[in-house]
């Protein structure tokens, strides 16, 4: 350790005699050293070492500046103030780890006019920077700021807690300082400066201070900081104390609260709180292990102190157990008569459904209990099935709870949260248990093929117990922690499409398809129920306004292009809305009956929003054909182009495709190639071409095995120049031979055809089954062709009666083409059979 010199050794008043030509200069970071401040700081930078070397040949003086940014680790000379303070080195010592710990003493201020350039240390030239003398008649003025100063300072120095030892003993007292001599006005300067270097406030506002032109302005700065700081201690040291308070005041609420128990144990009485409890759980209908359980956790809360958290999660979970509808059963209407006509007069359509629900009424009505498989309901949004499940409710007359599970991603919402910490429920079946008020209630499982599975768990799986009727007897809530007999309610769940049901939550339950409804249906819908419903739903009588048939199919063409009918009801409530207004500003009276003609729609619905027109026609037709295909939403129709263009040989498919359509694209375009001869091309003909597959709406993808029929016919058409048949709609997967394979969605699909006007439906021969299946309607509209070949497929397509021009010989083959057999490859039939 270096002891350099001591604090007060330096002149008089802290004032240098004279001040070195070139001051080395030392930079810190977060911090403003004033004169008269003796403190000791940490020097480690190679810039600030440096810094401090200098001074040691320079009479130990050193120009402290703090920086601008104190985030900066390395500063320039623009990045430091220019006014600073001249201090003295009063001992130097070096640690372990290379820094310097230098005691520095505040002798006074300097404003640096130039910071001199260079590579080592900063070096400066100034001058001094002292506070001008006051007039006489100013003295008492700046005398009662600094003493206003000192007092505040004490007071700051008592109330904070993390303020380091400083302004309570080194500030003077004021009788060390009296009268308005020169003396006095230095010893307040540097009772000032002590002040403002040992408050905790910001670097930036210390550095104000500094640089303040004069001692008054210098003490009211100081004092409007003290003042602000100040009342933010009182503030916390008010908050303390009412916590604390508070704290006294819970002790002693606990100490009574206990000191009365003790007395009504004295007396006999436990208070009328235990009584209520144990009358509502003597009170409830509840199986042997429940009110075991109850009676257990009872008997623990009344040993609990009422203010434990655990007390509050003993009562909540009483609370749920004796709230359940344990052996609550409301009586079921097995009148399978009264079970039609509730079905009947809600839903239009939905034959195989209503077929199936009558079914189990009826043997419900013969068994009095029934165990059997869930039933699903799968189909696109808005065709009925959240309705249909309470229509199924008030035909049996049972109580109806819906549960969501889209979205559901913790196991927890199905089995319930344990009861681990305050807050815990039992899961969404139990709390619709509870919301029921019975144990045999219709329970909507809506959406359960959006359940998602993540870290939190698989409520898929959890699921399983719920649905399978040998295990849901005793279903086990995580929260409740008991058996729950679901086997004497309802389940039905819905979905859009089965894709997201896991295998074996599938095999539980009983799949119900419900396609979508017919244009004929939709008529009926609109005209029975969504339309009075709307008319009384905006204030209008249900009878004042009918639409007529050519209304209501405007407004399906149109309008909406769906498999259900929620865009068909907004169209309706659009309509109604506007009638509404009409009848607001009496332009119409409210009791007008009027009948609503197609010509009112543009004024009541805008032009339609979309055409029916069966696609492109004639010449147009040239390699395009129209397939069909099955969304989650639904049947869609495509049409599928093919463009043929001089080329190399290439083939491109756009129309964002997936690799099974892709797959079945190279699929038909090899059954093309190996049909070159029959097809009257020259069997080399892919060399000079390019092939252009696309199909439209590009930004939907689209996958799938189906359009495999569809891509094969578009590519021969644009190949041989044949136009297509506009009318005719196809779907089948093609094999490399030319075999059509089946295809699924195939109910889907026809109400799509239907939707855009087809005819004619080209489908696989072994999708017969299910064209038999099909509602009369459907196959009383549509004339279904079965084929097991693609050579069949393309006589539906092409139009009965014309010839491919392989057929005719109207192409010639140039010399020493290979030779191909005129008839097909695999002895199927030609394509002229």
């Amino acid at each position: 350790m270096e002891e350099v010199t001591g604090p007060g050794d330096g002149p008089a008043n802290g004032r240098v005699e004279e001040l070195p030509d070139q001051i080395p200069v030392l930079a810190l970071r977060d911090l403003v050293f004033f004169p008269s401040m003796v403190l000791p700081l940490l020097v480690g930078r190679p810039r600030s070492t440096g810094a401090l070397d200098q001074a040691a040949q320079a009479g130990n003086l050193i120009l402290l500046v703090a920086q601008e940014d104190p985030e900066v680790e390395d500063p320039e000379l623009e990045d430091l103030h220019r006014t600073g303070t001249l201090a003295r080195i009063v001992q130097r010592s070096s640690l372990p780890d290379g820094t310097n710990r230098v005691v520095f003493e505040g002798l006074e201020r300097i404003r640096v006019h130039r910071f001199l350039p260079g590579p080592g240390p900063f070096q400066a030239q100034g001058t001094p920077f002292p506070y001008p003398e006051p007039p006489p008649d100013h003295l008492p003025k700046v005398e009662a700021l600094v003493r206003r100063v000192e007092r505040d300072a004490r007071e700051y120095a008592h109330l904070h807690p993390e303020l380091p030892d400083g302004p309570e003993g080194e500030v003077p007292t004021p009788s060390d300082a009296s009268g308005g001599t020169p003396q006095s006005f230095h010893h307040r300067v540097r009772a000032l400066h002590r002040v403002v270097g040992h408050i905790l406030v910001p670097a930036r506002e210390k550095q104000e201070i500094l640089e303040a032109e004069t001692l008054e302005t210098a003490a009211h700065r100081t004092l409007e900081l003290l003042e602000r700081e100040l009342e933010i201690l009182r503030i916390e040291e008010r908050l303390g104390q009412e916590m604390s308070r508070q704290m006294d005041q819970e002790r002693r609420h606990i100490y009574l609260q206990e000191q009365l128990r003790a007395i009504q144990k004295e007396l006999g009485d436990e208070g009328g709180e235990w009584d209520d409890l144990e009358a509502q759980v003597e009170a409830a209908e509840l199986p042997e292990p429940a009110r075991k359980r109850a009676d257990r956790e009872l008997a623990r809360l009344q040993k609990l102190n009422p203010a434990s958290p655990e007390s509050g999660v003993i009562r909540n979970y009483l609370d749920w157990i004796v709230s359940l509808p344990w052996q609550t059963i409301t009586q079921d209407n097995t009148d399978v008569t009264h079970a039609a006509e509730v079905l009947e007069e809600a839903h239009h359509g939905l034959e195989e459904v209503k077929d199936r629900i009558l079914d189990h009424i009826a043997v419900l009505s013969l068994v009095g209990e029934l165990k059997g498989p869930v039933l699903c309901l799968v189909g696109p949004p808005g065709v009925g099935k959240t309705s249909l499940a309470r229509s199924i409710a008030r035909a049996l007359e049972r109580r109806f709870v819906r549960v969501s599970l889209g979205g559901i991603r913790d196991e927890a919402e199905i089995r319930g949260h344990r009861r681990t910490y305050v807050g815990s429920l039992p899961g969404r079946i139990v709390q619709g248990l509870r919301q029921a008020g019975s144990a045999n209630p219709v329970f909507l499982l809506d959406e359960v093929d959006k359940v998602v599975k993540d870290g939190h768990g698989d409520p898929a799986s959890a699921l399983l117990e719920v649905l399978d009727p040998e295990q849901n007897s005793a279903f086990r809530d995580h929260y409740l922690e008991l058996g729950v007999d679901l086997s004497r309610g309802l389940f039905i769940a819905t979905a859009n499409t089965l894709a997201g049901i896991p295998d074996a939550l599938r095999d539980r339950m009983e799949v119900i398809r419900i396609p979508g409804y017919l244009d004929t249906e939709k008529q009926v819908i609109a005209t029975r129920f969504l339309f009075p419903n709307q008319l009384t739903r905006h204030g209008l009588p249900a009878d004042g306004f009918r639409l007529e048939e050519k209304t209501v199919e405007a407004v399906i063409e149109g309008y909406t292009r769906e498999a259900g009918v929620r865009e068909l009801d907004r169209s309706l409530a659009r309509m109604a809305r506007k009638l509404a207004r009409e009848v607001a500003e009496k332009r119409r009276a409210p009791d007008q009956e009027a009948f609503l003609a197609p010509t009112a729609l543009p004024g009541l619905l805008g032009p339609p929003r979309h055409r029916r027109d069966g696609g492109t026609q004639g010449e147009e037709r040239v390699g395009i054909a129209t397939g069909l295909a099955w969304t989650p939403v639904g049947g869609e129709a495509l049409e599928v182009e093919v463009a043929v263009v001089p080329g190399s040989g290439s083939i491109q498919l756009t129309g964002t495709l997936g690799d099974v359509m892709k797959e079945s694209a190279v699929a038909a375009f090899t059954f093309a190639r190996a049909r070159a001869r029959m097809l009257g091309l020259r069997p080399t003909f892919h060399r000079d071409v390019d092939i252009h597959i696309h199909i439209p709406e590009g930004a939907t993808p689209k996958d799938g095995p189906s359009a495999g029929i569809t891509i094969a016919a578009a590519l021969i058409s644009a190949l041989t120049g044949l136009a297509t048949r506009p009318d005719v709609a196809m779907t089948g997967e093609i094999t490399l031979r030319g075999r059509v394979l089946p295809v699924g969605g195939v109910r889907e699909k026809a109400v799509a055809a239907l939707r855009i006007g087809m005819r004619t439906v080209v489908l696989p021969t072994g999708n017969a089954r299910e064209v038999e299946t099909l509602p009369p309607e459907i196959r009383k509209r549509l004339d279904f062709r079965l084929v097991d070949r693609m050579d069949q497929a393309l006589d539906e397509v092409f139009g009965p009666g014309v010839a491919l021009p392989g057929t005719t010989g109207d192409r010639e083959f140039p010399a020493g083409d290979r030779d191909f057999p005129s008839g097909p490859l695999d002895g199927g039939v030609s394509l002229s059979q």
